[in-house]
């Protein structure tokens, strides 16, 4: 591998105008990822509260000198250690040298004289938590982490040696890449570097930092194990002898270029290959953190000393810094909330109802970035054919469109049935009928908006289907009032009708977003309080998408 009516147009200037299109695809990517985000849902996560691996018992009480190096560089740490032993037989010399993740020693009440930990950042995360150690000079490996398959698979992934998290993200939620597994961030390094580093890279996707957050999420949202440790990982594809059995059970996988390179050596059955993602490379680097009530400080420096590049250098690690490596952040803490935020990450199988504004408004001219006219139906259009694609594959959606062109037509029309995303209609997939139901989406012209109606026969129709362990909602996207229909209603009747149907043991959320000036926010806010969902409106460039997306993730938080 190596996204006539009396309303007004909507004020703002073009990027205003284009938010609808950014709300949409947002929303849609939410609702497709079937999140439950626990931060969210209380009080924020302590990005330390999640248990850490055991710590390792010291086997010598009597050495001089204790160290905690994490497992893949301790055996060259212990092969230095013995250089010090007066007897080459004797197990404990005067340095007792321990192989422990890197996790547990942050959080470990004993403390020792020196750490080796793989990554900077466990240095200062300790600290957080009362540690003392101070990193001595540059760290003494590095070694970057990498994207790893069988083979076949990494071929696919990484033509002419290269790939990103960007394509491996689009591939996963595609249906392309059969299997994506990664580590738990809060509990090892390549897993917290991993999520580093895909928030990264979907930053780059976009200047909106919530839409990036959420292209993230994608990711995390199709992984087949969320908690594999890359090191027993390659301990067992060591032992099997089925590449394909390997492609659709493990897929691709996050590991550092020096666990490949052990592999590699050995000459396994199942070929491995990897790449470095060009769109967020970091490293692990190993930093010499000597605690300050360190016992010995000469033996601390001779034993820094005896460990060699060479020796490193065998050990598949490099000793220099690749000059292309982001740095981490500045504040550690900023990795420890980003990986709190994976590891609390759940999902829940999804089932949905797309309420779709067809008004007339939505024929309006606007002009989107860069100056083309268009209108608020043709950007809907552009962003739900993406949006079809990130639907989990256990959701089931369907979809209708609201609007009443004529006295006598109905407050809405079935554009999807509901249904699995991956069953059929019509010949297709709901997931192809979705795409292709928004590609002929159109507003008619002065069509007035049913929206109360819509939604009490969207909640209406949910509610049988709500059921345990599954995430029930309906999704309102409008750009207007509830009015100009024969459908109309006051907003003290709707919520009368609204109140009345409520069943607190079938609950449907509704989730709404209100679009432009002439949205009548009070009406959605009271709408989806009512329901226990959420309501926001996107109307500010400045912050649109990360509001909704933590408006949406707390609609969704468990009871």
């Amino acid at each position: 591998m190596d996204e006539p009516s009396s309303h007004r147009s909507p004020e703002g200037g073009g990027v205003g105008r284009f938010l609808l299109a950014a709300a949409i695809v947002l929303m849609l990517v939410a609702v497709a990822g079937a999140t439950t985000w626990w931060m969210y849902s209380r009080e924020p996560a302590d990005p330390t509260s999640r248990p850490a691996p055991a710590a390792s018992a010291s086997q010598c009480p009597d050495a001089d000198l204790t160290v905690a190096a994490a497992p893949e560089i301790a055996p060259v740490v212990q092969a230095a250690a013995r250089t010090f032993n007066q007897d080459p037989s004797d197990k404990c010399g005067p340095i007792e040298v321990i192989a422990e993740e890197p996790a547990a020693t942050a959080a470990a009440s004993v403390k020792y004289d020196v750490w080796i930990p793989s990554s900077s950042a466990w240095v200062t995360l300790a600290g957080v938590r009362g540690a003392a150690y101070k990193i001595d000079g540059e760290p003494i490996a590095r070694t970057p982490v990498i994207l790893a398959a069988p083979a076949v698979l990494a071929a696919q992934l990484a033509p002419g040696g290269q790939t990103s998290w960007a394509k491996l993200t689009a591939g996963a939620a595609s249906g392309q890449i059969p299997a994506v597994t990664m580590p738990d961030p809060q509990n090892n390094t390549i897993g917290m570097l991993s999520v580093y580093a895909v928030n990264k890279a979907m930053a780059r996707t976009t200047p909106d930092a919530g839409i990036a957050q959420l292209r993230a999420l994608t990711l995390r949202s199709r992984l087949t194990d969320a908690t594999s440790n890359p090191a027993q990982l390659m301990t067992r594809l060591a032992g099997e002898w089925n590449a394909n059995s390997v492609t659709s059970s493990v897929g691709v996988f996050a590991t550092t270029e020096q666990q490949l390179k052990a592999y590699q050596a050995s000459k396994h059955t199942v070929e491995l290959k990897g790449a470095v993602p060009v769109d967020g490379l970091v490293e692990a680097d190993y930093p010499f953190a000597i605690a300050h009530n360190n016992r010995d400080a000469d033996l601390t420096e001779r034993l820094r000393a005896a460990i060699t590049k060479a020796a490193l250098t065998r050990a598949g690690f490099r000793t220099t810094a690749n000059p292309k490596a982001m740095p981490l952040a500045g504040d550690p803490q900023q990795l420890a909330a980003a990986a709190a935020m994976w590891s609390g990450y759940k999902s829940l199988t999804t089932q949905v109802l797309l309420l779709i504004d067809a008004s007339g408004s939505m024929n309006q001219k606007i002009t989107a970035p860069g100056g083309r006219s268009t209108t608020r139906a043709a950007l809907l259009r552009q962003s739900g054919g993406i949006a079809a694609e990130l639907f989990a594959e256990d959701t089931s959606v369907g979809m209708w469109f609201f609007g009443q062109p004529t006295p006598s037509s109905p407050a809405h029309v079935e554009s999807v049935p509901f249904g699995p995303i991956t069953s059929e209609v019509a010949g297709k997939t709901r997931r192809e009928a979705l795409g292709a139901a928004m590609a002929r989406y159109r507003a008619a012209d002065n069509s007035g908006t049913p929206l109360y109606q819509s939604v009490l026969d969207g909640v209406a129709e949910m509610q049988p289907k709500v059921r345990q362990g599954a995430v029930t909602l309906v999704v309102v996207l409008t750009d207007g009032v509830d009015g100009e229909s024969t459908f109309k209603m006051s907003q003290a009747q709707f919520m009368q009708k609204l109140t009345a149907q409520q069943d607190p043991n079938r609950p449907v959320p509704v989730l709404s977003v209100g679009y432009g000036p002439d949205v009548d926010m009070k009406a959605l806010n009271e709408m989806s309080a009512a329901t226990g969902g959420a309501a926001f409106a996107a109307t500010n460039p400045a912050d649109l998408s990360s509001a909704i997306a933590k408006a949406f993730l707390a609609a969704h938080a468990p009871r």
